[in-house]
């Protein structure tokens, strides 16, 4: 078990490889900015992972099988009870010890993290460092995979983990609610306009996701640095905290830093930026201020 913690190291994992409750899953989605610089194309990791992985680790196609494919705003949480049925699929069950990791930026492992937690399964962590510090420490990796047997997953679903467009807009005015934006200071202030329209919500603060990981190794920062990311917005004594991004990805790297420091009540904004500039009466503020 994990003991509730949200992160394990690289040498905890190696040390787990051969525990027969360990579900391992690389979550690699690679995003090609579109050639008139708004938006993203996704592409899957399902190539370099059939190369070269973790030790029995699989592959969730978080592009298509973990997103909702009704919704016209891009991977979107699916039904609690698809979601559910396909990671028992993949070989989650109640039982299991879920580690999830990937390449480059460590958002889509804590996506899928934010994901589990939301259908009440909470014995689930995401590799701290990914498969960068995995691989740069000389760790084992192989080509070779053998599916996990069908899993049996309760399904206990956290609709309060997730937010839509109104409660942004109710927040706006809520004084115990701390939105805060995961996207880049340039992309926050409008200088980047990277969705269609460029800014931010009315109030929410910025902290931007790759300011919460360590420049050599990508790994969380400890937790008093983290505590000190959040400090200007006062998220950590709030009594409720909405995150969001461009499509509800990076949102839950703060999250899980969030949570690393003490602040639970938490939820995303799953539509994010995409959703919200689709609607031309919802506002967008131009700056580095709230």
């Amino acid at each position: 078990m994990l003991s509730g913690t949200n992160l394990v190291s690289t040498s905890w994992l190696e040390r787990h490889l051969n525990m027969s409750s360990l579900r391992l899953f690389d979550t690699t989605v690679d995003l090609k900015t579109q050639s008139d610089g708004t938006g993203y194309l996704p592409i899957s990791g399902y190539d370099r992972w059939a190369k070269d992985h973790i030790p029995g680790a699989g592959f969730l196609d978080v592009i298509q099988e973990l997103s909702d494919p009704e919704n016209s705003v891009p991977f979107m949480m699916p039904p609690p009870k698809n979601f559910g049925a396909a990671m028992q699929r993949y070989g989650v069950a109640d039982d299991s010890v879920v580690v999830l990791y990937g390449r480059g930026s460590p958002m889509w492992a804590t996506r899928v993290w934010w994901m589990l937690l939301s259908i009440g399964f909470h014995n689930v962590a995401v590799l701290d460092g990914g498969w960068e510090k995995w691989s740069k420490e000389g760790r084992r990796t192989e080509s070779q995979f053998k599916p996990y047997p069908l899993g049996k997953l309760s399904i206990k679903p956290k609709p309060e983990l997730w937010v839509g467009k109104e409660e942004m807009r109710e927040a706006e005015n809520d004084e115990d609610i701390v939105v805060i934006n995961a996207l880049s200071p340039d992309v926050y202030s409008g200088k980047q306009n990277r969705y269609g329209r460029p800014g931010h919500l009315r109030g929410s603060y910025n902290v931007y996701y790759g300011s919460i990981l360590n420049p050599e190794d990508s790994t969380f920062l400890p937790i008093g640095n983290l505590k000190a990311r959040f400090l200007e917005s006062g998220a950590l004594k709030a009594r409720k905290v909405y995150t969001y991004c461009g499509g509800g990805i990076s949102a839950t790297m703060d999250c899980l830093a969030l949570h690393a420091c003490g602040q639970l009540n938490v939820a995303v904004y799953d539509g994010s930026m995409s959703e919200w500039v689709r609607d031309e009466s919802l506002e967008l503020v131009i700056g580095s201020e709230p």
